[in-house]
């Protein structure tokens, strides 16, 4: 056999101590489809001494992960502290500044600095390899990379994270409200005690522009990202979309347009009929449609010790089998920046919740702010009716531009017997 792939890695949270005992555990295996083996030489965390599950034998410890990075015997380094800046970018940018191949699963340090790190890791000669980043176990990266190479990708869109997930669909199968439930994902952890990073779709977010940069060839632009979280959605909003025929996701969806790259994370109603509705609990699902391929559906776990630490593995073993590629799929000075696609401009159905008081003309004067904005109305539903009290409406209408709902939500909003801001949530027909 080979040398020895030697990997340093750096924070020993649940993924980090669950790759150390992947590569422990089928260290075998592993030498086997790499024709050499794969050793820690070097790890790195806040905490020294605990017992976190592995075999410490023949391991350096380094209480700084810069100059881990910097000094320890590895051809890899692995970067599994998290976050956009700080100590991890710092170590990410040590180990390629000294010629060490990385791999990573931090997707807000992507997100934000992902195209100079790439320019970097290039520059350098080495590797900077994410599968872990997007979708936990669900190789995503690596089909976009190379499975998907020869095809002009034309939409992706997905569940892509596990935590809202779980929420939207207990909410359906029980009834019960979004506080409650996140209350639940708590204690079950799925759910951080901070949770909004996850509930605002800013995780989501985060790697639906790794994967719209990695599908169009563009630089990796967060900013971009138009975001809506979960936290609005009420056990209302789910049974009225069962009613009408569609369950509520929180999607991830990045599209080319005539105006431009669409990049967007928000609620969705999606058709009961369609694959990515009966993608539940903490499952993730990317789904992505290619010019000659067509349609193509990955599902599995999202997140965890397990699925990630199997995403990083992966990214190793490619590097001691020699194989790697631009890590945005063109060589980082390709990247071509899109112009933004505009929401405004954006057309589509919408699902509209309204709380009013049941006054005689309050449906006539909504239905006049609709015509006047050339908004047309599919469906109105009402359950019964309660004079002089506040009752919710609901409505969907036909596809629109979102400038003109706007426009029409606007002037409902002002009305009298209107008693909260409309709920819109936009449905998609996928």
């Amino acid at each position: 056999m080979k040398e020895p792939l030697k990997v340093a890695i750096a924070g020993l949270g649940t993924v980090g101590a669950g790759t150390v005992k992947l590569l422990q555990e089928q260290s075998d295996l592993i030498a086997r489809r790499c024709g050499r083996p794969v050793t820690v030489t070097a790890v790195s965390a806040r905490t020294a001494g605990r017992d976190r599950g592995f075999d410490m034998t023949g391991i350096t410890w380094f209480d700084d992960a810069v100059e881990m990075a910097d000094t320890a015997d590895a051809d890899v380094v692995v970067e599994l502290i998290g976050g956009a800046d700080g100590i991890a970018k710092r170590t990410v940018q040590t180990a390629i500044a000294r010629g060490r191949h990385v791999v990573t699963a931090n997707k807000a340090m992507l997100a934000h600095h992902g195209t100079q790190l790439a320019q970097e890791a290039e520059a350098a000669g080495v590797a900077l390899a994410y599968e872990a980043a997007v979708a936990g176990g669900i190789p995503v990266i690596k089909t976009l990379r190379e499975g998907l190479a020869g095809n002009r990708i034309t939409s992706l869109y997905g569940i892509l994270n596990g935590t809202c997930n779980y929420i939207l669909t207990t909410m359906r199968e029980t009834g019960r409200d979004f506080s409650d439930v996140l209350e639940e994902a708590q204690a079950l952890g799925y759910a951080e005690a901070d949770p909004s990073f996850d509930i605002d779709g800013v995780d989501a977010a985060h790697k639906l522009s790794i994967l719209a940069s990695l599908a169009f060839g563009s630089p990796v632009d967060f900013s971009a990202v138009t975001v809506q979280g979960i936290r609005n959605v009420s056990a209302l909003d789910i049974e009225y979309a069962e009613l009408l025929g569609y369950r509520i996701k929180l999607l991830g969806i990045a599209r080319e347009t005539e105006f431009g790259l669409e990049q967007r994370v928000h609620p969705t109603m999606v058709p009961i009929a369609s694959p990515i509705a009966h993608v539940d609990g903490v499952f993730n699902a990317v789904v992505t449609e290619g010019d000659f391929v067509g349609r193509t559906v990955l599902e599995g776990r999202g997140a965890g010790a397990g699925p990630t630490a199997s995403a990083v593995v992966a990214d190793i073993i490619d590097l001691a089998c020699g194989r790697r590629g631009f890590t945005f799929g063109v060589p980082a000075g390709d990247l071509k920046a899109h112009p933004v696609g505009s929401i405004e401009k954006l057309t589509g159905a919408y699902y509209i919740r309204l709380q009013v008081l049941d006054v005689p003309g309050v449906f006539a004067d909504i239905a006049a702010a609709l015509r006047d904005a050339q908004v047309s109305m599919e469906q109105i539903l009402q359950r019964g009716r309660a004079p002089g009290e506040i009752v919710p409406v609901v409505m969907t209408v036909y596809e629109t531009e979102a400038a003109a709902l706007r426009q029409a939500l606007e002037r409902i909003e002002a009305m009298e017997a209107v008693v909260e801001p409309p709920h819109v949530i936009r449905i998609e027909e996928l």
